[in-house]
This record gives C-alpha cells, sequence and structure tokens, in this order.
C-alpha cells in the first residue's frame, strides 16, 4: 500500500506540470519556466521522503512509525536525471525568458546582449543594447506593455523600425513551438471536417475548410453582406 500511496502522490506531481504545459498560447518561456521549477521541486521531495512527507500527504497517512523510504527516493533520483537528460540541453537563460515576459526589468544590458548573441548568430550586441535602452526609456511602451500580453505587444506595439533587432529576437522567441497542441488542434478540426459522409472532398477544398475552422479571426459579416 506504501508503493500505492507514493504512487498517488508523485503522480499528482507530474499531473500538475503536465496541465501547465498544455493549452495554447504558452510561449517556449513560460514552458520552460514550468520545467524547471519542477526540476528544483523534485530535489525538495527527494529530501522531503527522507523527512515529515509534507508533499506526501497520502503517503504520510499510510506511513506508521519508520519506512525504508530508499525505493522512493531512487525512484525521483531517477526523475531527476530524467529530467536532466532530457531538457538541460535547451541552455534558454533567464534574460531571455525576462526580456520576452518584461523588458523593462532588465538592468544587466550586456549580460542580455551576450545571451542572445549566444542564442541567434545573426544578432549583433551593439544594436540590441542600444535598443533595449530606447524600448526601457519610452514611457508609452511601458505604459502599453502593462496592459498587454507578450504576444500581442511584441508584434503590434514595438515598432519594427525603431526597433528592429529587438523585435526579431522577440518574434523568433514567440514562434518557438514549445508543444504539439497546435498539431493535435490541426488533426483533430481535420477529422471533424473530413468524415466518410465528404468522400469526394478535395485536398484543396479540405485546405481552405482547415484554414477557416483553425483561424482566430472572426468574420466581419455586416461589411461582408454589404
Amino acid at each position: 500500500m506504501d508503493i500505492v500511496a507514493f504512487l498517488v502522490d508523485i503522480t499528482s506531481h507530474l499531473n500538475e506540470l503536465n496541465l501547465k504545459l498544455q493549452g495554447k498560447d504558452n510561449s517556449i518561456c513560460e514552458l520552460m519556466t514550468a520545467v524547471r521549477c519542477f526540476q528544483r521541486k523534485l530535489e525538495v521531495f527527494k529530501e522531503d521522503l527522507q523527512g515529515d512527507y509534507a508533499h506526501f500527504p497520502t503517503v504520510k497517512e499510510q506511513v506508521q512509525g519508520q519506512r525504508d523510504v530508499s525505493s522512493f527516493v531512487d525512484f525521483v533520483d531517477k526523475l531527476i536525471e530524467n529530467f536532466s537528460k532530457r531538457f538541460d540541453s535547451f541552455s534558454f537563460g533567464q534574460q531571455l525568458t525576462m526580456f520576452i515576459k518584461n523588458p523593462f526589468a532588465i538592468t544587466d544590458v550586456r549580460g542580455f546582449s551576450k545571451e542572445v548573441t549566444q542564442h541567434f548568430k545573426w544578432a549583433n550586441a551593439g544594436p540590441l543594447q542600444m535598443q533595449l535602452i530606447d524600448l526601457q526609456a519610452d514611457v508609452a511602451l511601458k505604459e502599453q506593455f502593462g496592459r498587454t500580453e507578450p504576444a500581442t505587444f511584441w508584434p503590434q506595439m514595438v515598432s519594427e523600425t525603431a526597433f528592429p533587432n529587438l523585435r526579431k529576437v522577440a518574434l523568433y522567441i514567440l514562434t518557438m513551438f514549445g508543444s504539439t497542441y497546435s498539431c493535435e488542434a490541426a488533426f483533430s478540426t481535420m477529422n471533424i471536417i473530413k468524415t466518410k459522409y465528404r468522400s469526394r472532398l478535395t485536398n484543396e477544398h479540405l485546405h481552405m475548410c482547415m484554414r477557416t475552422g483553425l483561424t482566430p479571426f472572426q468574420p466581419r459579416f455586416t461589411i461582408l453582406a454589404n
């Protein structure tokens, strides 16, 4: 029963991470932040299993007196190793994450430009530094940033003429696919459209129907009707 209780608790923690990684409009910054946080939590879980089971309530209810938890600790160790193998090679730094979420909070301008040039070989440190300083000095943009999401702010509010390098870096990061959500949603839409009753549906018409079904834009029916 102790093993079942442990699996219940550790699975609930993994499910919590899984929910954070699902859904649309999650940028790679948010996804990697969730993963990095969980990696730190695993270290806490490992220590907790040798303590008072604060993060394992089901185990705490089942354990009576002293209990050999070495097998549980080994399991968490394997999780730590697995997460490390999968995600440590993706060296997405703190400066880039902060740049997307709040560019006005960056204080280490040189550190930011160094991190950008490490990930994007086409980037030039000099213009990046000057444009970041100009951006942070723009009071109007700072106010707009506080009222909008990063996914809206960077492509719509930031001028390509005034901040070409910063905007390009932001768009590269925001368009990274962090999950298969978009692909899965597209396949689901295709299965709804292309049923066995529409056997004569051509690829061209299917493509048009899928574009209509997947787009977030709402047609202005009144203008179209006029």
